[in-house]
C-alpha cells in the first residue's frame, strides 16, 4: 500500500494481501491476485506473510546466491506444511472468506479505513490529470 500511495505501482503489475487487493487497482496498479510474488523491474511485491518470506528468500538469493538463501531458509526452518488448504482466497470456502473478512474489518483501525476513500480520490484526480 505504501508503494501504491507513493505512485510507484502506477501501471505496474503487483500483488498484496487479498484483503487489500482492490485498493491496488484504485492506486493504479495492475493487481495479480493469483501470484504470491510479483517482480516488475526494480519493484517486487508479495501477497501476505508467508509470501513475504518467499520474497525475502528470493531477494537473499539474488544478493548472496542460491546456496546462501537456502542456508537462510534452513536456519529459519522455513518448510511450510499448512494443516489446512485455505491459504488463498480461491481455496477458502465462502464461510471462511466471510469470517476472515470480518476478522480483518474488526482489526483495522478507523483512521486506516478512512484513508482508502482519500487515496481513491487522489488516484481519481491523478487519472483525470494524466489520463493514466
Amino acid at each position: 500500500m505504501i508503494l501504491g500511495a507513493a505512485g510507484i505501482l502506477k501501471g505496474q503489475p503487483a500483488t498484496t494481501h487479498w484483503y487489500k487487493m482492490g485498493v491496488l487497482r484504485i492506486m493504479g496498479a495492475k493487481p495479480r491476485p493469483d501470484e504470491r510474488v510479483v517482480r516488475s523491474g526494480k519493484v517486487v511485491t508479495a501477497a501476505g506473510v508467508s509470501a513475504g518470506i518467499d520474497l525475502a528468500l528470493w531477494l537473499a538469493g539474488e544478493i548472496a546466491g542460491r546456496e546462501r538463501a537456502e542456508a537462510i531458509q534452513l536456519v529459519i526452518e522455513y518448510d511450510p506444511h499448512p494443516p489446512f488448504d485455505a491459504g488463498h482466497i480461491s481455496k477458502a470456502s465462502k464461510e471462511v472468506q466471510r469470517l476472515a473478512n470480518k476478522m480483518m474489518d474488526d482489526s483495522m483501525p478507523g483512521d486506516q479505513r478512512r484513508l482508502v476513500p482519500k487515496i481513491a480520490w487522489n488516484r481519481f484526480l491523478d487519472l483525470v490529470r494524466t489520463g493514466q
